[in-house]
């Protein structure tokens, strides 16, 4: 059965047998082929020696058996490399000093992206070290041999990570055929995004489109390092900051008429935020209360209702000019976080037309929508100590990156 399914050239299976003591587990005796040379374990190196000596004999856990641990045992040879002189030597079922062997780390990592790792640790009687090593194995592998070809539109995001101010940037490619994660780096300054241009080298030329919000920033090093691509703001941010703004100006007001004893903006936030399609029965009610008072907060809904027809039109010319006679209006509103949102959109309103030229051809959704996923990554796994960890799971969860061929697959 292990000759099927795991052969390896050069070695042989020897004697199996269950030993009983503390946990049952399987052991399975390995043993090199008679007249068999091992192969040098340096970097780079394969060439074969002589056997100088053996080491102690090692156990390698692999893939779980009848709900049995199992082991491969093996003494290791030391050889003499013509180029290395003496050194351990390479065996094909692990991965230098590793405990598990590389087909049980597979298992592990495609097991690991549909649950957390201390519940694959604890399903499969092992520990979470050992989890981690083995994602990071598939991630090391899978970024190795991925194919960046071809990558022509990307988004750029922030997200939170840990308590306090702290923050990952990722990189996502958001072609219509492929949207996954490029790359992660610590903190979101232009030092970071820089780091990501350095890695991606000569493909950035190549770039059609780059989306992003409007964290300065970001925009600093796009703007450097991404000349050729029609850089995109993602509609999400804008719309969020104006329902930030509606928000602030909803919850000043319902202070002062607090003081003076009215209390009719109670209930009323998510009246004024969600899309008025989403509304239940008794929020459009509210709404309809609302309506008859002369309130700033009506105002800014009314506000923040009208920029929803910007998105409709299909020429950037006309949405031009519609969201200039907006900002007009917004800066004569007497509404200090309205007036903010505007001049922020007239300062990058180039940035914002460019999201009608590239209607139709990428969809800066998909950038939040990774987001979310790799907010289901952190939740799934109650958050990440370090960033070597946070790293390696959102690669594992989002990078889709390659496997190796192999003869079988565990299941």
């Amino acid at each position: 059965m292990l000759n099927h399914v795991q052969k390896h050239k050069g070695f042989v299976y020897g004697q199996t047998r269950l030993e009983k003591e503390g946990r049952p587990r399987l052991l399975v005796d390995i043993r090199a082929r008679k007249g068999s040379r091992g192969q040098c374990s340096a970097e780079g190196c394969c060439r074969r020696g002589p056997t100088y000596d053996h080491l102690p004999t090692r156990y390698f856990q692999f893939v779980p058996l009848w709900g049995l641990l199992v082991f491969f045992v093996y003494a290791m040879r030391r050889i003499e490399c013509p180029e290395h002189g003496v050194i351990v030597e390479r065996v094909p079922w692990a991965e230098g000093k590793s405990p598990i062997t590389t087909t049980y780390a597979w298992f592990l990592a495609r097991w690991a992206k549909h649950l957390s790792w201390k519940e694959v640790a604890g399903i499969f009687r092992t520990n979470w070290d050992t989890v981690f090593r083995a994602v990071t194995l598939a991630v090391e592998w899978g970024r190795a041999h991925r194919d960046l070809t071809g990558i022509r539109a990307i988004g750029v995001d922030e997200v939170k990570w840990h308590r306090g101010h702290k923050y990952l940037t990722v990189v996502y490619q958001i072609d219509e055929h492929c949207k996954r994660l490029l790359w992660v780096g610590r903190d979101r300054t232009e030092e970071c995004l820089e780091s990501f241009f350095t890695w991606f080298g000569l493909r950035a030329r190549w770039l059609s489109f780059v989306c992003s919000d409007m964290w300065k920033p970001y925009l600093n090093v796009l703007a450097r390092r991404a000349k050729n691509a029609v850089h995109v703001l993602d509609r999400f941010h804008i719309v969020s900051n104006l329902n930030k703004a509606v928000d602030e100006v909803r919850a000043t007001e319902a202070r002062e008429l607090r003081r003076r004893g009215v209390d009719v903006l109670k209930h009323s936030r998510w009246c004024l935020l969600k899309r008025p399609k989403n509304l239940t029965g008794r929020q459009r009610t509210k709404l309809r209360e609302l309506q008859r008072l002369n309130l700033r907060t009506l105002r800014a809904y009314l506000l923040k209702e009208q920029l929803q027809l910007l998105w409709k039109y299909k020429s950037a010319a006309w949405a031009g000019r519609f969201l200039d006679w907006w900002c007009y209006c917004a800066m004569r509103s007497k509404l200090d976080p309205i007036k903010k949102v505007a001049r922020s959109l007239r300062k990058h309103r180039p940035l914002i037309l460019n999201w009608f030229r590239a209607r139709g051809l990428i969809s800066a959704g998909a950038v939040e929508g990774l987001n979310n996923k790799l907010k289901v990554a952190f939740r799934k796994s109650y958050g990440f100590r370090t960033f070597e960890a946070a790293e390696v799971a959102l690669y594992h969860t989002l990078g889709h990156l390659p496997e190796p061929e192999v003869a079988h697959k565990f299941f």
